[in-house]
């Protein structure tokens, strides 16, 4: 279990170095397409955007130094990884909470980061 946790966290870090991308980068045109805004409005959200895929891509880094500690110091490697993908789900949950008509944003946010959570947990009770 241990091993599809890491996985699994590693594929919840690449979805979030997408989304910033998305956010950060390519909000005027991919992410613009992604989110379904129109133009008039990407002009507003556009600093918004900035600023929250920076914290996607902040996660994912948390996430990758989790998965590259983990090895010369494992107990630090795990603690990261479960910190940065529970806040993965947590964000996920707030984002369909607040709007359930992003459901499937919060899906493709928050799915890889709470299998590996779930198989953190079969891993630490078993």
């Amino acid at each position: 279990m241990l091993i599809a946790a890491l996985v699994l966290a590693g594929l919840a870090a690449l979805v979030h170095v997408y989304i910033f991308w998305l956010e950060a980068i390519a909000f005027d045109t991919a992410g613009r397409k992604a989110f379904g805004i129109s133009a008039a409005d990407a002009a507003v959200m556009k600093p918004w955007a900035y600023n929250q895929g920076f914290y996607n891509l902040f996660l994912a880094i948390g996430t990758a130094a989790g998965l590259g500690l983990y090895g010369p110091n494992h107990d630090a490697g795990i603690t990261l990884i479960t910190f940065t993908t529970a806040c993965m789900v947590t964000a996920a949950l707030i984002l369909v909470s607040s709007d359930p008509g992003k459901a499937r944003g919060a899906v493709v946010q928050g799915l890889f980061p709470a299998l590996s959570l779930i198989c953190l947990g079969i891993w630490a009770l078993g």
